[in-house]
């Protein structure tokens, strides 16, 4: 109950009561730099992550035309978009983050887990060669590259427990430089880290996950790492919402993952709905489609 000076001033006390709130956080966008690859070949033929059946097909034209949405909402945010040729017989290249991963222009590349996707390293790796990048790791230990590498000023924040080999881990730190943080993941439905964690500002070190998808020491680690972190709600990480690409600002995440809105709106982000249902056949959607090129 308010003081009696409240109950006869309740406007002057309302007053007072907004300026003892915290000030909104301010956000910039910083502009990024990424590398993409157009649906071109895409379908599912074969199934290597729960979230692929072969027996529901994909609509080509309608993946094209989500893809292209993506790659334009990028430019039109000040970003830069290379994009990568897809081959034939590659049907999963669209998602471009696992190729390899890049942090102060230096390059690790990729080693697939599945056969099925085992030409998409070198591909990568030729366009990083033909690009002028220098330094290119071709990669000892199995590693998917941003599917489960996410990078923040402090850490590498790396995945394991389905794709990505524990041992990527200490080549990735030897590599670049940088302490890396193992993480397990547990629930075959995040099969990599970017379908359960999302970097919001790298600067700040700060990020979302969803509990859930890691085991309990690992839930322990980002706790203690990240205690003001954003936690997803499970409808939101089923719903692919940590597959998300943020520039400190705008965060572009999947349109169904609606109750993650107002958590990124209440700490200064703005939200960017994107619609990639059918990439979604194949087990991926915003961040699965985005590589960043971090310096250079």
């Amino acid at each position: 109950m308010g003081s009696r000076a409240d109950r006869a001033f309740p406007h002057r006390a309302a007053a007072e009561a907004a300026v003892r709130e915290e000030p909104p956080v301010h956000r910039d966008a910083t502009p990024r730099r990424y590398l993409m690859c157009a649906p071109t070949h895409f379908r599912v033929t074969y199934s290597i992550n729960p979230w692929m059946d072969p027996s529901k097909p994909v609509d080509l034209p309608l993946a094209q035309t989500q893809w292209e949405d993506l790659r334009d909402r990028y430019r039109t945010l000040g970003h830069t978009v290379e994009e990568l040729a897809p081959l034939p017989g590659l049907p999963d290249m669209v998602f471009a983050a696992n190729g390899a991963t890049v942090i102060d222009g230096r390059v690790l590349g990729a080693l697939f887990a599945h056969q099925e996707r085992h030409g998409e390293a070198e591909a990568h790796r030729e366009w990083f060669r033909t690009h002028g990048y220098g330094e290119i790791r071709e990669p000892e230990h199995v590693n998917e590259g941003e599917g489960d590498f996410a990078v923040t000023s402090s850490f590498v924040l790396a995945g394991t427990g389905f794709r990505s080999s524990p041992l990527a881990h200490d080549e990735a730190q030897e590599f670049f430089g940088r302490p890396v943080i193992g993480l397990d993941l547990v629930d075959p439905r995040y099969y990599h880290l970017d379908t359960a964690l999302c970097v919001l500002d790298d600067a700040a070190d700060e990020i979302m996950y969803y509990p859930d998808a890691f085991s309990p020491g690992s839930r322990a680690v980002l706790a203690r790492l990240f205690p003001d972190a954003l936690t997803a709600q499970e409808p939101d990480a089923a719903a692919f919402g940590l597959n998300a690409v943020s520039d400190g600002l705008h965060v572009l995440l999947p349109q169904a993952a609606t109750g993650l809105f107002d958590p990124l709106r209440d700490r200064g982000f703005e939200p960017v709905p994107m619609d990639l249902s059918e990439l979604l056949k194949g087990g991926g959607s915003v961040k699965c489609c985005t590589q960043e090129l971090r310096g250079r």
